[in-house]
């Protein structure tokens, strides 16, 4: 998963930049970039770290011009090397650098005729580097010495007919401006917003709401599936959908995990949605396990908080704080190597003894992936003096890998995958487990919205991929690169690599 942000506006935007990857941080810790354009020349600043790792002041200062691109990154199926970091940057047609959201399932197949066909060389493992490959491309051959927002679209409309998956993207052509565009089921989010100021009109597109409110810009609407945004130097906003049969059907987990709450996804407030959520756990239990000797509920912090709250005050149940946490540890199931995360998760929650002493306490999360940090959590409640600990999950089951820019485990690590609801209690060591069920995970998500959304991606908990297009070659291939052992190999790798670079 990662943030995306562009914005084209009437004075320089590196600081806004900046500060928009802050508030996209959570979308990924691993890497960080922006690039901005004075004139006709770019500047560039990227690396591996957090935002306030990588930009200095010294690197900000270089940061000239008044529109940029930004983007924060975790690795998926590729390195962690500080090579994958973006925006990428092709200085044919025009100069293009691109940011990228997603996950394309055809990588290999456009690697390969962007070597045979193109005569394109692809120079990194990213798909993201493919994706403004395979733009930069299509605009070449339009010929043109200039073009125009219509020839801009007629190159999406060919990445959308060439690119299988689930993309956002931001793109900055020097001379024409900034464009975005999304694929053709929206499983990425994107967003654009405008603030006015007193020399004009200012544009800003985000992976998500919450960056454009925090730097002040009114959210005009999420991109549509298959749309792409174009601002042109000037300032003038032009949109198209490029997409032959476009489907909207986001990625539901979006809602359940990566989002921030304070975000409007696809008008989906993400806050009401997961007070939805634990309302719903609330019901089930009431239906499955109505004599329940539930003494409090705790959330385990911080994306089932309001989960948590709502699942409390509907079975009329104490709600408590029982985990602090160390806010500066990154979120566990997206580190690489079982090990690594094992330490981080003793290290990001500690118990208080006296709220879990002597008493039967439901502990709510957003979801169990791997189960290890479910299975700790669970026996630090215990050693903490719980009587006895009962684990809910606001999702139903991940039994799938996820395929469209989410780096899940392989499906042989997903703790679901193949074995029941009862077995999955043993392996977290709980008393009892009581996870969300699917029907009333969407109804959560869709009940009381203005959103039109017909369809979700659904594809982690049912193992139907709303592309099509996902072979099982493809699963298996990904399972090779996403085990922990293939993670620990790279780590090292990265590490040697690092090492021989004077890093």
């Amino acid at each position: 998963m990662c943030g995306i942000a562009g914005i084209v506006g009437k004075s320089p935007v590196n600081q806004s930049l900046y500060d928009a990857l802050q508030v996209l941080q959570h979308r990924g810790q691993d890497a960080a970039g922006i690039v901005t354009c004075e004139g006709n020349k770019l500047h560039l600043r990227k690396a591996n770290g957090l935002v306030s790792d990588v930009f200095h002041t010294r690197h900000m200062m270089r940061l000239k011009g008044n529109m940029g691109i930004g983007h924060v990154r975790y690795p998926t199926a590729g390195c962690s090397s500080s090579a994958e970091a973006q925006p990428f940057y092709v200085n044919s047609p025009y100069g293009i650098t691109l940011a990228h959201n997603g996950n394309l399932t055809n990588a290999d197949e456009l690697k390969q005729d962007m070597f045979r066909d193109d005569l394109r060389h692809i120079n990194t493992t990213s798909d993201s580097e493919i994706l403004l490959n395979v733009f930069a491309h299509e605009l070449a051959k339009l010929g043109k010495l200039r073009v125009t927002s219509n020839d801009i679209f007629q190159a999406v409309a060919s990445v959308h007919r060439r690119c299988e998956g689930g993309y956002a993207a931001v793109a900055l052509i020097i001379g024409y401006g900034v464009v975005a565009f999304r694929d053709p089921f929206g499983i990425r989010p994107l967003v654009y917003g405008k603030r006015e100021t007193a020399m004009g009109t200012e544009y800003m597109i985000a992976s998500e709401s919450v960056a454009l409110g925090t730097l002040g810009f009114e959210l005009v609407r999420d991109v549509a599936p298959g749309e792409a945004v174009y601002i042109d130097v000037a300032g003038n906003l032009h949109t198209y959908q490029c997409a032959a049969n476009p489907q909207l059907s986001p990625c539901i987990f979006e809602l359940v995990y990566f989002a921030r709450p304070d975000s409007v996804i696809d008008n989906i407030f993400v806050h009401k949605a997961r007070s939805r959520m634990g309302e719903k756990l609330a019901d089930k239990i009431k239906r499955e396990w109505s004599d329940h000797d539930i003494d409090c509920v705790m959330p385990i912090p911080d994306t089932s908080r309001t989960a948590a709250l709502k699942l409390a005050l509907r079975l009329g149940v104490w709600y408590t704080e029982g985990f602090i946490k160390n806010r500066y540890i990154g979120r566990t199931f997206i580190m690489p190597g079982q090990q690594k995360r094992k330490k981080s998760v003793r290290q990001k929650l500690n118990p208080i003894d006296m709220e879990f002493a002597g008493k039967n306490v439901l502990l709510v999360d957003d979801s169990i992936v791997r189960g290890t940090t479910s299975q700790q959590i669970v026996q630090m409640a215990r050693d903490a003096g719980a009587n006895k600990v009962y684990f809910a999950s606001a999702a139903p089951p991940v039994r799938y890998p996820n395929v469209y820019g989410i780096d899940m485990p392989s499906a042989s690590e997903l703790v679901a995958h193949g074995r029941t609801e009862e077995e999955v209690r043993k392996i977290i060591g709980a008393d009892r487990l009581i996870y969300q069920d699917l029907d009333d995970l969407i109804d959560a998500v869709v009940k009381k919205s203005k959103s039109n959304i017909q369809h979700f991606d659904t594809s982690v908990f049912n193992g139907e991929y709303v592309t099509g297009s996902v072979s099982k070659h493809y699963l298996e291939q990904l399972d090779l690169l996403r085990n922990d052992g293939a993670k620990d190999n790279e780590e090292n790798e990265a590490s040697q690599i690092d090492l021989y670079n004077g890093v």
